[in-house]
């Protein structure tokens, strides 16, 4: 085994996996948006169709995936950085910092989709590297318990806003009629599409896991799947049993639906376990052949955040002008899907000999150092 990439024998190292992981869930989110933004809805519907149906619902992991996984990687810079703290708090303080200004610059580039007070997975992630500098600072089994509240408070705080049960692009990207002039803060904590109650306890996810990565305690990472599996079906066999009355905060945390905006915490937990099976699997099969530099799924998910303002950009608002919006039957829309896949494959693995060079991830690398 090459000892430099061995998560044993070296926590401080580069892991891969991780990369990996990144590109998995950069195809999940590619061939759900762009089956969405492509295909025309003719002949039967989605429901009618069970490959494409389960093709497109499994895109909805790449988001939690990204969430954890910016988790993890806050806390291996922690990790590997211990003797010089107020460097690595300047770090994740510009880091999160740059990362919010992609959400915010998507935002803008993306008028059909979002607002400047729309609160995307990118304006989350960077939220919490900013919270992070304090965070690493808790024991482990507090920052498990802060994921614990945010969570349970999920619900109630939806109640208590009476968010609708179903939210709208409209909605989230606070252009609705109903709402209120603070739009903008309650998007964020609790009514966009990826707002802190209840996504942040993903974040918190990610950082304890970072802690279990760089300590070889793997084993960790697959009992937490396995409660959170347990905790969701728990949740949904309450919800089935109609305990307690719509739209309570305790109704509110137990409800399923997809799609999941407003999320409930019951859903979360549905999500986030298999998100934690698939780290620790990835992890598991690095130990036993590490992976390469420029395996493809590492050279997709080191060109993640380039590849997400990208397809963003180019397909869901570029198109429009260009009469490529929904305009497509299946058989075509999936070409093309599988064409851009295909692309992105290829520029990323030829970008890596460049070191990315001047892409999103180069960028957020040199601003944050």
């Amino acid at each position: 085994m090459n000892e430099q990439n061995s998560p044993v024998s070296n926590p401080a190292s580069r892991r891969l996996s991780l990369d990996v992981l990144r590109g998995i869930a950069v195809f999940l989110m590619i061939e759900q948006h762009l089956g969405v933004w492509l295909w025309n809805g003719s002949g039967p519907p989605l429901q009618a169709r069970p490959g494409l149906l389960v093709f497109n619902a499994l895109g909805g992991g790449a988001a939690p995936m990204f969430i954890v996984l910016a988790g993890i990687g806050s806390s291996l810079l922690c990790s590997k950085n211990q003797l010089h703290r107020k460097k690595t708090d300047r770090t994740l303080w510009s880091r999160g910092l740059i990362v919010m200004a992609f959400g915010y610059l998507l935002s803008f580039a993306t008028p059909s989709w979002f607002s400047l007070q729309s609160w995307f997975v990118l304006h989350l992630m960077g939220f919490g590297m900013l919270l992070t500098p304090w965070l690493r600072r808790l024991p482990t089994a507090l920052i498990l318990l802060l994921a614990a509240l945010i969570l349970a408070c999920t619900g109630p705080l939806q109640a208590l806003l009476s968010t609708p049960l179903a939210l709208n692009n409209l909605y989230m990207s606070a252009r609705a009629a109903e709402l209120p002039a603070w739009a903008g803060l309650r998007i964020a904590v609790v009514e966009g599409q990826f707002p802190i109650f209840p996504w942040l306890s993903l974040y918190l996810m990610g950082l304890a896991c970072g802690r279990w990565i760089s300590q070889a305690r793997y084993s960790l990472i697959t009992r937490s799947a396995w409660v959170l599996l347990a905790a969701g079906l728990c949740g949904v066999l309450l919800w089935q049993l109609e305990l307690f009355s719509a739209p309570s905060g305790i109704w509110r945390n137990l409800h399923i639906r997809v799609p999941f905006f407003p999320a409930s915490p019951t859903l979360v937990c549905l999500i986030l376990a298999p998100v934690l099976l698939a780290i620790r699997a990835l992890l598991a099969l690095e130990a036993r052949k590490p992976f390469r530099s420029d395996h493809p799924l590492v050279c997709l998910g080191r060109a993640s955040l380039s590849l997400l303002l990208f397809h963003v950009v180019v397909f869901r608002e570029l198109s429009r002008p260009l009469h490529g919006w929904r305009a497509f039957d299946v058989l075509p829309a999936m070409a093309i899907l599988w064409g851009f896949v295909g692309f992105a494959l290829l520029a990323s693995w030829l970008w890596q000999k460049a070191s990315y060079r001047f892409g999103a991830e180069w960028l957020l690398r040199k601003l944050s150092y």
